[in-house]
């Protein structure tokens, strides 16, 4: 906390008694944290300890998130004024990037109804596809409020709470993480808490966003172009893919990984980068990850053609830290890879990739891949 706000709170305190005949009888404090998480920094950087300068603080509120019914009744709003009709399948989707965030669900209806000037003519019925289209507009333009995410996610109290999620890790000391700091990010509104769950990212578009800014540098640094594993039909070789990656990860894990801010989640989020990097081209990846689960689960889906409604190609991967033996591990790996793959629905393909970081292995035995069968369902595993 600076002079400024060091400034206002004094006075405050000064006027205080005076209230209500010749002060506020109340004031409201707006932002993005708990004024709680104030400390006041001196001139030489020193942190005066000793709990919150905000001690008159009566009361925290945070705003609500926008409920299902409140983001339908917002769309209707703008069907009732246009006449512009949104399919009633476009909602589950928005609900699900947003969770009701309000700057989220208000960015995607301008987006979808005035920024994509294809739908500025009020007679085009907006589709699922459509609002896919706009939250990766959004995404990819990095307005003001992802800008001061991507922010945050800088600061150390923050990494301290994401990064055991990006990772999946299940180690004890790493899930010893300080109250303070997960309040402080749940107060962002980054995290969710829910009774009896594991904390995890608040909607879909966090989620996509936290991985895929991490490695914004390293994707813009790779030279793999998308064309390179289009087959003729404009699906993904995934085994094209996966082989070139094997490769890749052989010759860069080490200089790569060490980089990133984020480091006990390299080998993850250097997959990602490299997905990213192909599916740019015209795809989309949904991610699933979160403290406990010991995975992170990816669905790539890739339109076949242009425009909306058409065939999508769907592939699920499933990416795993080893930790004990390998067999085990494939086996608990084709089990949740099989679980996630029925949970997609129709899914065109499935794979099981495991990071080997014991260094008890030379490159040559943690490379391999093959064919294995769970349930009926041919899944693809992959060392590495």
């Amino acid at each position: 906390m600076g002079d400024s706000l060091v400034s206002v709170l004094r006075q405050l305190r000064s006027g205080y008694p005076n209230r209500p005949a010749a002060f506020p009888q109340s004031v409201i404090l707006c932002g993005v944290r708990d004024v709680r998480d104030y400390r006041i920094v001196l001139s030489n950087q020193d942190i005066v300890t000793g709990g919150s300068a905000f001690n008159i603080k009566a009361e925290s509120l945070r705003l609500g998130n926008f409920s299902r019914e409140d983001i339908h009744e917002l769309f209707m709003q703008h069907t009732r004024e246009t006449g512009q009709v949104f399919d009633e399948s476009c909602f589950p989707v928005i609900w699900s990037a947003t969770e009701g965030q309000p700057w989220l669900v208000n960015a995607i209806g301008r987006e979808v109804t005035y920024k994509m000037r294809e739908n500025r003519d009020r007679s085009v019925r907006i589709t699922p596809e459509m609002i896919d289209r706009a939250i990766e507009n959004i995404i990819y333009r990095r307005d003001t409020h992802i800008d001061i995410l991507i922010d945050k996610l800088k600061e150390e109290r923050v990494r301290r709470v994401i990064q055991p999620m990006l990772a999946n890790s299940d180690n004890a000391d790493d899930n010893l993480i300080p109250t303070d700091d997960i309040q402080y990010v749940e107060d962002m509104g980054l995290i969710k808490r829910e009774r009896g769950k594991s904390i995890r990212i608040s909607n879909n578009i966090y989620r996509e966003i936290i991985p895929r800014e991490l490695t914004w540098s390293t994707q813009e640094m790779m030279t793999q172009e998308p064309l390179w594993y289009m087959n003729p039909d404009n699906s993904i070789n995934m085994e094209k893919l996966l082989l070139d990656f094997q490769q890749f990860f052989r010759q860069n894990a080490d200089s790569w990984i060490g980089s990133f801010d984020y480091a006990e989640a390299g080998p993850q989020l250097l997959l990602q980068a490299f997905l990213q990097r192909v599916v740019n081209g015209g795809g989309y990846i949904d991610r699933e990850y979160g403290l406990g689960r010991r995975r992170t689960d990816l669905l790539i889906r890739k339109p076949l053609t242009d425009g909306y409604g058409g065939p999508v190609q769907r592939i699920v991967l499933e990416l795993k830290i080893r930790r004990g033996a390998m067999e085990t591990v494939i086996a608990e790996g084709l089990e949740q890879t099989f679980a996630y793959m029925d949970l997609c629905g129709s899914v065109d393909e499935g794979h099981l990739i495991i990071f080997d970081r014991s260094g008890e292995r030379t490159w040559d035995e943690r490379i391999w891949h093959e064919c294995r069968s769970f349930a009926g369902r041919d899944i693809m595993v992959w060392g590495m």
